[in-house]
């Protein structure tokens, strides 16, 4: 069955281009970000690649973990890695997973289980799946999970968001509207009685018995 929202992130041990990790150790209780790209030296990732890199001190300031995957070997990572500083102004610095095996795409849901072989001969077509953003909490459980076409570059300003969203969320009882930014309104959650919304949310706004907007909380 695929992984699902909620789910727990299944475990693995993988090499990197930071050496051998295993990711409960690594991610340790942070926030983690893993994002696959179906093959190294390909346009479209070596425009996200760079995006991320420049993106890494909002993610460390949120104290979220980044880490890349592809099927390619470690090695070809390091050689890209040059590519991508001299096209985007900055090479990746976080991890980058080198699944020759297949074994994690294989894990989350990436590729088929029963995919046969290893990276050798495969093509970005083959690997057209493992294009995916997942966003796993402390716990270890899946919190997004989002699977791109290869022409579309993920836009990770929207990741940020959806982060600082959740990271609100886990600690009050809101939940975001509709484009929602750090620092707007937010939604008061229909498990807070109106009663307790007085002592949580003071001054909040009752446009329908369902929707019940406040400020930000801090």
């Amino acid at each position: 069955m695929p992984l699902q929202i909620n789910d727990i992130a299944p475990n693995f041990d993988a090499e990197t281009t930071e050496g051998k990790i295993n990711f409960y150790d690594w991610a340790n209780n942070h926030w983690v970000v893993l994002f696959s790209h179906p093959k190294d030296f390909a346009p479209v990732c070596t425009t996200e690649l760079g995006r991320v890199a420049q993106l890494k001190p909002e993610f460390d300031k949120r104290g979220v973990k980044v880490i890349g995957l592809s099927v390619d070997p470690v090695g070809n990572h390091a050689k890209w890695a040059a590519d991508i500083a001299e096209t985007q102004g900055m090479a990746p610095n976080y991890p980058m997973i080198g699944d020759t095996d297949l074994k994690v795409s294989k894990l989350y849901g990436m590729l088929p289980a029963d995919t046969s072989g290893t990276s050798e001969g495969r093509t970005p077509a083959n690997n057209a799946t493992v294009r995916n953003v997942f966003i796993i909490s402390p716990d270890k459980k899946i919190q997004l999970l989002i699977v791109y076409p290869m022409t579309t570059g993920r836009n990770f300003d929207e990741i940020i968001r959806v982060i600082d969203s959740m990271q609100l969320t886990a600690k009050h009882k809101v939940a975001t509207p509709v484009d929602w930014k750090q620092g707007g309104d937010v939604i008061i959650t229909g498990a807070v009685s109106d009663e307790e919304a007085k002592t949580l949310f003071p001054g909040y706004k009752t446009h329908k018995p369902y929707l019940r907007t406040t400020k930000q909380p801090q």
